[in-house]
């Protein structure tokens, strides 16, 4: 009987299936990795908007990492939406209680418009558990500037934001390149442990359909890990993978609808 790898994402979901948890799901299933789901929020939303949500109380997220640790082994794990300080303590402390494999920090505090999601302790508290435990994190635009406190306004800051992040004690940093609508490509940087780098770059895809992209591409990230991929080879198959699933958009809902992970997987398949 073949024992499937696991992968397990720590997020909020999505009730129109687009990002979060279900991107994150999505994601697992097509790198062909069996996908579990530690729930710590909910939202009730769809492409115009999120209507309401709620944060899962610290018992039954507790009981979540409890219950699956219990029964399986898993080989990578990633974070998303987490909410409040009381989660981020939740989770960091059974992240260092038990071996859940290699950790995917999405940091999830910033938006890609620049909405802030946590609060300033939350904040500090995310700054001080979670980024030391991260064997990779991939903050967004807005995320890098807050969490490096510098603009991200040359390759240089980039290249800076990105050695900083890991004297914060991430191993290994992804710097998502920012999405404005002004650019040709969009420009990813990834600086690994071992002090070797590498630019990784893709068209820029003019739609409004880009909701889970971060979550796709950490997502992505934690399925290679859990295969046994090497880092490199992890973010670089992210990279192609998720820029594939936005340049063939689906008509999900009126607004800001999903990727397409369905084409991107059939695309990846057929360039083997």
């Amino acid at each position: 009987m073949e024992e499937p790898r696991i992968a397990v994402t720590i997020a909020g979901n999505d009730s129109d299936g687009s990002a979060g948890m279900p991107a994150d799901l999505h994601s697992f299933y097509a790198r062909g990795v069996y996908g579990m789901g530690l729930m710590t929020a909910a939202v009730a939303g769809n492409t115009k908007g999120i209507f309401a949500q709620e944060v899962m109380p610290i018992t039954f997220i507790q009981k979540q990492f409890e219950a699956l640790n219990d029964d399986f082994k898993i080989s990578a794990t990633k974070t998303g939406m987490l909410a409040n300080q009381a989660v981020i303590d939740c989770v960091a402390d059974n992240l260092l209680k038990y071996d859940m494999g290699p950790i995917v920090i999405d940091p999830v505090i910033i938006t890609k418009h620049g909405a802030t999601l946590l609060d300033e302790h939350a904040y500090q508290t995310f700054l001080t558990r979670l980024v030391p435990l991260a064997t990779i994190i991939t903050p967004n635009f807005y995320e890098q500037e807050k969490l490096t406190g510098a603009h991200m306004d040359s390759e240089q800051a980039i290249i800076a934001g990105a050695k900083k992040l890991q004297g914060m004690g991430a191993k290994n940093v992804l710097m998502k390149g920012k999405h404005d609508g002004q650019q040709a490509s969009v420009r990813d940087y990834l600086l690994l442990a071992n002090g070797t780098s590498e630019w990784l770059t893709r068209p820029y895809v003019a739609t409004s359909r880009v909701n889970g992209t971060g979550d796709t591409l950490s997502a992505v990230i934690t399925a290679e890990l859990a295969k046994g991929a090497t880092l490199l080879d992890s973010v670089r198959i992210a990279k192609h993978f998720t820029y594939e699933a936005i340049a063939h958009p689906i008509a999900v809902g009126e607004k800001f609808g999903p990727i397409n992970h369905q084409k991107a997987q059939s695309l990846l398949n057929n360039q083997k």
